[in-house]
């Protein structure tokens, strides 16, 4: 009995741990694989309980155990890979973008490294911070368009100001979404608005991208009321909020805006159509169509005017994007193929792929992606905005 237990113990772990190397083929396996390659150490450890004494005694124990060290070994390599995408990011870093000291106050002192296994245990240390919610910045047909501010308490100089905005394909998500980053940002000397705004398909583009623009003059406009600098700003958006930001970023021509981060963004739509995803995993053609009202026969127009790669000219703000590669949702092939539109016009970029991660990779804020990303995401922003 003992010894088939472990072995269905093994071959559920095992199974699990394959999501550390292939692509997850449904949506509750995506979700699932955020999981098992941010936080394959527990995964690792479940499998660990299988080589409890006893295990050689039996053909099956002995089985059940190599499925575990072969689960073990699966679960970690996420973890493996980070340490080798941490050990050159400081030095991509400095040649995209400068050398920079990034932001740090007491009590909230910036990553010292890129990744680390104690990270992921212990966290970085982040301050209360000052929350205001639901601070309306527009209306559209009689309804509030909200944001929530997030700064350090007591700030009294002007402080350079973020934009976060959330994905959601276009159709969904909430402002509240990944908020860590949001409170380890404003403890460190920023102020972040994270932003509501209207979704398709029953508002299409551009409406989106007109309340990103709307939020960011409401911002301006009372920037002394919130303490914040009204020439240094940057944005950042994940999945449909990175298209958002991106397109902002490129379009608005605002010498404010000083840089833009991506995170797993789709920057291109025609791409996007022509290369869907797995529809057991998420219908990217209805969700394009839904968002731009036709497909690229039906409405070329939408489809190049919401494309920020067809935006790449001269003076490009300098962006970051962040990428995984095993992402199911939106392939990495688009920020690869911005990389090289960015590369081609010479204007300052870093494209920051991570082998192990799939889309929303971020959401443990601790995990692997998450600290890359933040440690390049404020050392991004110091260079940017000093």
């Amino acid at each position: 009995m003992i010894a088939a237990l472990r072995l269905l113990t093994a071959v559920v772990v095992f199974l699990g741990s394959l999501l550390a190397v292939f692509s997850a083929p449904t949506y509750n396996l995506w979700q699932a694989s955020i999981a098992v390659t941010e936080l394959g150490f527990v995964l690792a450890l479940l499998a660990l309980v299988v080589l409890l004494p006893g295990w050689h005694r039996s053909l099956i124990g002995r089985a059940a155990a190599m499925l575990a060290l072969a689960a073990v070994v699966l679960a970690v390599s996420p973890i493996v890979r980070a340490y080798g995408v941490a050990r050159d990011l400081p030095a991509r870093l400095t040649t995209a973008f400068g050398a920079a000291t990034p932001h740090s106050l007491d009590g909230a002192p910036a990553l010292e490294r890129p990744f680390t296994l104690g990270g992921m245990l212990r966290g970085a240390p982040t301050p209360a911070v000052v929350t205001t919610r639901a601070e309306q910045y527009t209306s559209r047909a009689g309804k509030p368009l909200e944001l929530d501010l997030y700064a350090k308490a007591g700030a009294v100089a002007a402080t350079p100001l973020i934009v976060m905005i959330h994905g959601g394909s276009w159709r969904g998500g909430d402002r509240s979404d990944l908020a860590p980053l949001n409170s380890y940002l404003a403890a460190r000397g920023y102020v972040v608005a994270a932003i509501s705004y209207r979704f398709a398909p029953h508002n299409p583009h551009p409406a989106a991208t007109d309340d990103v623009n709307s939020a960011i003059e409401y911002l301006k406009a009372n920037g002394p009321r919130f303490g914040l600098d009204r020439t240094r700003i940057a944005l950042i958006g994940r999945s449909a909020g990175g298209q958002l930001a991106l397109l902002s970023a490129y379009t608005k021509n605002d010498p404010a805006i000083r840089g833009v981060v991506g995170l797993y963004p789709p920057s291109d739509q025609v791409f996007g159509y022509e290369n869907p995803s797995n529809p057991r995993v998420i219908n990217s053609t209805l969700i394009l169509e839904d968002y731009l009202q036709g497909n690229p026969k039906t409405a070329p127009a939408a489809y190049a005017s919401s494309s920020p790669i067809n935006f790449v000219g001269p003076a490009t703000v300098p962006t970051l994007l962040i990428h995984g590669r095993k992402d199911e949702l939106v392939f990495a092939r688009q920020s690869a193929r911005l990389t090289a539109r960015l590369a081609s016009a010479g204007r300052p970029h870093l494209y920051l792929e991570l082998p192990w991660a799939t889309h929303g990779c971020d959401y443990f804020f601790n995990g692997p992606c998450g600290q890359l990303s933040t440690y390049a995401i404020e050392r991004f922003l110091a260079a940017v905005m000093r």
